[in-house]
């Protein structure tokens, strides 16, 4: 088991979700996607969300849940795109766990990424995508403890995530403590 939370960061696309929900269902850890989680509570979709209540509500809703989560056990925890923008965001995960970023080429990311998924870029298209890139790398960066090359196909980001996170919690392939 994880004794502090892995949070997952990256840009929209990059694989977080994918790669954090598929890592922890093989290792048997725990697992979390904050925009899942805030879906929940709202009773409808993030694109829902920022129709009705605007991205700052949503903003909100990111860090009530971040806090939601320094009360539970450790896990795997896929957050949105812009959730390490805010400081306070930044500071829980900081003092809560370790931060992966799942960094991705451009390239990749602009060639495959469903846009009606994302409502921050549905409406806008790719160059949405290209600009939030160029705006957001850096701090993702400046936020990661470590970083996972997911520029090699699904399989080896996989292998990868696997990998860190035994590294980071001396976990065997199952998710339990090596002695």
């Amino acid at each position: 088991m994880l004794d502090r939370h892995i949070f997952i960061i990256g840009m929209p696309g990059c694989g977080k979700s994918s790669l954090g929900r598929k890592v922890a269902s093989t290792m048997g850890l725990p697992y979390v996607d904050t925009d899942a989680r805030i879906e929940q509570a709202a009773g409808c979709p993030v694109t829902q969300i920022f129709e009705k209540y605007g991205e700052t509500a949503f903003r909100a809703a990111e860090t009530n849940v971040l806090i939601q989560l320094t009360r539970e056990p450790g896990s795997l925890v896929s957050t949105g795109g812009g959730m390490v923008m805010r400081p306070e965001n930044l500071a829980i995960m900081r003092n809560h766990g370790i931060i992966l970023l799942v960094d991705r080429p451009l390239e990749e990311i602009m060639g495959d990424i469903k846009l009606n998924r994302r409502p921050m870029l549905a409406a806008k298209g790719l160059p949405e995508v290209e600009r939030l890139y160029h705006e957001r790398i850096d701090v993702y960066r400046a936020a990661a403890d470590v970083v996972l090359d997911n520029g090699h196909g699904y399989y080896a980001g996989l292998a990868g995530m696997e990998k860190i996170i035994r590294r980071h919690f001396n976990l065997n392939s199952t998710g339990r403590k090596e002695p």
